[in-house]
């Protein structure tokens, strides 16, 4: 009896360790309520828990990298082919893309609400010298703001009209609002946001603002083994045709705010 109760016990430790994994996202895909509605769905199939950890897309790397999560969830190309070059991951999957856009005050200091180039955009706020919110957080939204303002040629940091305030989405949705600037935000935290005030979407449809999300495996650097394949049920979930749909099936305001893209 008391073998089997101990036997039993050993069981349900091992169990527990793999019906739990820390997934390093970035910040969109939980912002946005994506996580909070899919989630549940592939525990109630697997019995696996999801601990997200939002952060930038830079800080999610390093965390992956450091072996303080078991799966990474991210949307930085040029972060993502440094972090597999640097061999911590051993799979990478796209799993959906949305895009980027330009939000502002309704009365569009800088004349580009309506416009679609995001290069001519930045070159108009920076000739206003209008206010603009940068996230300044190494996330991958900030990557694309930095690698926009380099090919409009304009080198923003220093001016007084540029706000570069280390937050995440929301936070730099919240002080665009509070400051009537303007600022780029993904379309999955931009439908989420309730406190536009006299926010509006003033720029969209360019392919540079296309954002792409990522599913990364990781190398082993100390994750339990039950870890990491508990992790590989998830990303192969968020891959097969059921993840797609939960992620499909994702709506705000008659938008869908992530559209599966495994194939």
């Amino acid at each position: 009896m008391i073998l089997r109760v101990v036997l039993a016990l050993a069981m349900m430790a091992g169990v527990a360790r793999a019906e739990s994994i820390t997934l390093a996202s970035t910040t969109s895909v939980d912002n946005s309520g994506l996580m909070a509605v899919i989630l549940p769905v592939f525990t109630k199939a697997t019995g696996i828990e999801v601990r997200v950890l939002a952060q930038g897309t830079g800080q999610a790397l390093a965390t992956a990298a450091r072996g303080d999560a078991d799966l990474a969830l991210v949307h930085d190309p040029e972060a993502e082919a440094k972090f597999m070059a640097e061999g911590h991951g051993t799979t990478k999957r796209e799993i959906a893309w949305n895009d980027f856009l330009f939000v502002g005050p309704k009365g569009d200091p800088a004349k580009i609400a309506g416009t679609r180039d995001a290069i001519a955009a930045l070159k108009a706020v920076a000739a206003a010298k209008v206010p603009f919110v940068s996230r300044g957080d190494a996330s991958g939204t900030n990557a694309l703001e930095l690698r926009l303002w380099k090919a409009a040629g304009i080198v923003p940091k220093g001016a007084d009209w540029y706000r570069d305030i280390g937050g995440g989405m929301g936070a730099a949705l919240n002080a665009a609002a509070a400051m009537d600037a303007v600022t780029i935000t993904d379309r999955g935290t931009w439908l989420s946001f309730r406190n536009r005030r006299e926010l509006v979407e003033q720029v969209a449809g360019d392919a540079a603002l296309i954002n792409r999300y990522d599913v990364i495996e990781l190398k082993p650097n100390g994750q339990a083994p039950e870890k990491l394949a508990a992790a590989k049920k998830f990303a192969d979930w968020l891959c097969a045709p059921e993840g797609q749909a939960a992620i499909g099936a994702y709506v705000l305001e008659g938008q869908k705010l992530f559209n599966p893209s495994a194939k």
